[in-house]
């Protein structure tokens, strides 16, 4: 069944994804073999690498040196993840400074000196481009910051570079393949190289997932979050739509866009979660988020955190795969022992016609979207979604050698946001699924809907495109703008699995204690093996 369906018992979209390649004209610093650092930071957590810096143990220069060395190691050699698109020639400068200013007390707080890596369709006023995978958009830089980037900036982060991305999010044609972008290439999986690391925020999640990074920011419309996060083992959290600011990113939907952390822990998630909320007077759905966000999600984490939670999950996902059956009933079966009860709801089966609807509001907003962003792009003859058009016509060997752009010029003949079909579509996605969340936690007396975010990774497939797997619970929270977190559960044949938990609006708080007592209950998170194949 075909993504660009959005039917949610078949796992819906997940849009966005790409591939690093370095442009001739790119110079990133590569570390040369007598200044890489002779540490181990793999896996490595926020707190741990901030108590390195207080003991004295590295500097913050010494870390970025150690990560930029590991995306030479594992990203552009060895297993060759292809996870990153570009790296930040300015890193390591930003790494100095950092230093001088912890060296002097000024210390910004928990992100001081952590290593990110954001994903190719955030705006950066710096050296590197934004591109959204695109080869149309190859030389765009923008005069701007997007807002969670001079946040990250305001908080100390490094800014390591941009990860590869299924081009345009995955909002190019019904046929492409998670974490392939014109400009990047095809983004594989750390745990089995040969399977898809899911996307659209592929190449966010592998390199996460490899320790490319500290932390990694991903962006989701329907599953580019949940979706990698799951495949790649990582926690990842898709906010209430409005929680972080949307400006300075390319956009698909003003109704579900956001981006999110995309971590190894759900305390490293939660720390990013926080620092990056704010009121932005360029996205103004940020205003909704005031009395509704807190700065510091990490207080009185707890395992005991599921004694006593009720947890809805969908009959649909149950008896569909054998090996999936096996985990999600251990899996269940643990959360009840720590005190939790699973009711069985249906939440996929009333909402199947959603899909549709969903799809056709995103079309329209992207195109709305789209030539709003595209209008101050600094490539003179790329304006409007007609000219990215053009431009893969013209260059289609290399813009399109394996799968068409149907999806942009499906956009490309709709009206503008005042049509009544968008108006339609409108009240029977976004409003439908709202409603549905909010009447069964209400209904049930649940503390979060679950289910698993995906079923094992499917081969990559540049002929035939993804091959979806019957799961998704994430999908109707993606619809509703409402907030959802993905955290590991377990392996079927060496493939991550994650569990996705759902709730209303600005409940990132609930869901993070929740999602932090099933990390420390299962431990499910592993070192990816960069395995060539199963078997």
């Amino acid at each position: 069944m075909k993504r660009r369906k959005f039917i949610y018992h078949s796992g819906l979209a997940i849009l966005g994804s790409g591939i690093l390649v370095q442009c001739k004209s790119e110079s990133p610093p590569v570390p040369s073999a007598s200044n890489i650092p002779a540490l181990d930071l793999k896996e490595i957590t926020v707190d741990a690498l901030q108590e390195g810096y207080k003991s004295g143990k590295w500097n913050i220069e010494t870390v970025t040196l150690w990560y930029l060395a590991r995306i030479q190691t594992i990203d552009k050699s060895g297993p060759k993840l292809n996870a990153v698109i570009e790296i930040n020639p300015d890193a390591i400068a930003i790494a100095k400074q950092l230093d001088i200013e912890y060296k002097a007390g000024n210390i910004r707080g928990p992100l001081h000196g952590i290593p990110v890596l954001i994903k190719d369709n955030i705006d950066t006023a710096d050296q590197m481009m934004t591109t959204a995978g695109s080869l149309a958009l190859v030389g765009n830089k923008a005069s701007q910051d997007a807002f969670i980037v001079k946040k990250l900036r305001e908080a100390g982060a490094v800014l390591l570079g941009k990860t590869n991305l299924s081009e345009w999010a995955n909002f190019r044609s019904s046929r492409s393949s998670s974490g392939w972008s014109s400009r990047g290439g095809q983004t594989l999986n750390p745990y089995v190289l040969d399977h898809s690391p899911c996307g659209s925020s592929s190449g966010s999640g592998a390199a996460a997932a490899a320790s490319l990074c500290a932390i990694a920011i991903g962006t989701e419309t329907d599953g580019s979050i949940a979706c990698p996060a799951s495949m790649n083992g990582l926690v990842g959290i898709k906010p209430t739509v409005g929680l972080w600011s949307r400006s300075g990113i390319i956009p698909i939907s003003s109704t579900q866009d956001t981006a999110g952390p995309m971590c190894r822990s759900v305390k490293d998630a939660a720390i990013l979660l926080g620092a990056l909320t704010g009121i932005d007077e360029r996205d103004a759905i940020t205003g909704k988020s005031e009395g509704n966000t807190k700065k510091e999600y990490t207080s009185s984490l707890a395992q005991s955190s599921l004694n006593g939670k009720r947890f809805g999950i969908d009959v649909s996902f149950l008896k569909v795969h054998e090996e999936m059956d096996r985990l999600l009933k251990n899996t269940l079966d643990q959360m009840k022992s720590a005190g939790a009860e699973i009711i069985e709801v249906d939440f996929i089966k009333p909402n199947r016609d959603l899909g549709g609807d969903e799809f056709t509001v995103l079309k329209y907003e992207f195109k709305a979207g789209l030539n709003n962003y595209l209008a101050h792009s600094s490539i003179d003859s790329i304006k409007t979604l007609d000219d990215i058009i053009r431009y893969n016509e013209t260059h289609d060997s290399t813009a399109m050698p394996f799968f068409d752009q149907e999806t942009l010029l499906e956009c490309k003949a709709l009206g503008d946001l005042n049509t009544p079909a968008y108006k339609k579509a409108l009240a029977g996605s976004y409003d439908k699924a709202k409603k549905t969340i909010d009447t069964l936690l209400q209904k049930y007396k649940l503390n979060a809907l679950i289910g698993p975010a995906t079923g094992p990774s499917w081969c990559i497939d540049l002929v035939n495109g993804d091959r979806w797997t019957g799961y998704g619970a994430y999908g109707i929270a993606a619809a509703a703008g409402y907030p959802s977190i993905t955290v590991p559960m377990g392996y079927v044949h060496e493939l991550p699995i994650g569990m996705s938990f759902m709730s209303t609006a600005w409940d990132e708080d609930r869901l993070i204690h929740i999602g932090y007592a099933f990390e420390q209950l299962t431990k499910a998170r592993k070192e990816p093996k960069y395995l060539n194949k199963i078997g």
